[in-house]
Formats: C-alpha cells, structure tokens, sequence
C-alpha cells in the first residue's frame, strides 16, 4: 500500500511544522508526517523550514543567530498562536501514536556542525529508530547518518534528474530516494522499487498524481493534503472520484 505523509504536517490547512499541523495529519489518517530542522544559536534542535524565521513566524533574522528562548517566543501560526517546537516535542508525541516521521535534515545551505549527532542522539532516547526516515539535499550529511546509525532508515532528497537514482541511493548507502514529484517518470519509480529502493516523491497535491503514485505501488508520497489524499485511497475504485 502506498503511504501517505503530510508535508510539513497537514499543512495545506494548519501552519506549516506545527504541532497543530502533525495532530491534525495524524487525525486526518496520515501515516506519516514529514518535518525539517535547524539548530539554533547554542545548538539546539528546532523544527522550522527556512534558514530565516521571517516566512513562517512574526519574526525575523536566521535560525542559527538566534537563542532557542528566542525562537520559542515567536509566534509560528499567524492567526492562531503557535510555537516553533522542539525536535524532542515532536518525538516526544509520536510515542503517543504510530506514525512514521521524515526529519529532513536543513543543511545544505549552513553546515550546522553536530545536527547529525544530535538529532540521532533524540531519536535513539525515544526508541524510535524503527520508524524515522532521515532525508536531506545534503548527501554528505545522510553518508555520515547512515555511519553513525545503520539502524535508521535514510533517504536522498532530488530536486533534479539524475540518471539511474537506484544505483546512485545503492552507491551512497541510502535506501530511499525523495525525488520532486515533476522528475519522476514512470521508469524511474518502476525500476527502483523493483531494485529495492523506496520511493517517496514531493510535493503531490493533484488527485490525477496521486492516482498514479497508487497505481505503480510507489512507496509513499508527500502531500500537503493528507486528508485528500487518505479519501483518494479509499476511494481508489470509484474512478470519479477526485478528479
């Protein structure tokens, strides 16, 4: 059965890697949620997408410069108050549930010496090797992850075409691959699921994509509507819905 994991949490409705937004991802039938990290200024584990709070919160200025008593002081919902949360907040709930989580290590435009090792030390406290997924731009980086935890599953994040992806994800150690959902083609997603190599492309939101996705068994996707995309699945058999 292919998976469905919200992008950001259920982000198509809620602020973007919220806790509102994982909750409501997880009541929607999600299976999983993905989220992004950063280390603020004294290293510690926050969950946030751009290297600028500016975007997503009333502040302003990079992650890295600031405190984390700083980062928690801003208000990340816009029209509903919200925290940036912590790594370990997340990880804390998800011992409340069975969701899968995809941490997309943000590190391929600031290096953020030792996210490695600190996101992998969280993840190990709360027994949940078994049901993380470790992405990022940076393969460097899940090189380094899959040495200093082979337990934990990681994935190579494409944002272009690469040729034969499934050799590539073999040649680096990864045992997935996220390509954007645009680079790939029936071939592509056939042959590396048939080379044992999962596949969860970004960002599907149109139901037509989805129907494909499903049709060739692809891993899992990411969507910004899990809720869409969970009825989509059930109703896979009436063939007008969700066109």
């Amino acid at each position: 059965m292919t998976l469905v994991f919200a992008h950001r949490g259920f982000s198509a409705l809620y602020p973007e890697n919220t806790m509102i937004a994982f909750k409501k991802a997880g009541d929607a039938g999600a299976d999983g949620i993905e989220l992004d990290v950063q280390l603020t200024k004294e290293g510690e584990v926050v969950v946030i997408h751009d290297e600028k709070v500016n975007r997503t919160t009333d502040g302003s200025g990079y992650v890295k410069d600031l405190t984390y008593s700083e980062i928690k002081s801003l208000n990340a919902g816009m029209n509903r108050k919200s925290e940036v949360p912590s790594l370990r907040e997340v990880l804390q709930w998800l011992t409340e549930n069975q969701l899968i989580c995809n941490i997309e290590l943000k590190n391929n435009v600031f290096a953020y010496a030792g996210m490695e090792e600190k996101v992998i030390k969280l993840i190990r406290e709360y027994g949940l090797s078994h049901r993380i997924i470790l992405s990022s731009f940076n393969h460097n980086s899940l090189v380094l992850c899959r040495r200093l935890a082979p337990e934990i599953e990681t994935a190579a994040l494409l944002s272009q075409q690469i040729y034969q992806p499934w050799v590539y994800a073999a040649s680096i150690g990864v045992q997935g691959i996220h390509p954007k959902y645009v680079h790939l083609s029936d071939d592509t997603l056939q042959q590396s699921l048939a080379n044992g190599v999962a596949v969860r492309p970004y960002t599907v939101n149109k139901g037509k994509h989805m129907r494909r996705l499903f049709h060739y068994g692809c891993t899992a996707f990411i969507t910004d509507d899990p809720a869409y995309a969970v009825s989509l699945r059930r109703n896979l058999n009436n063939p007008h819905f969700g066109v």
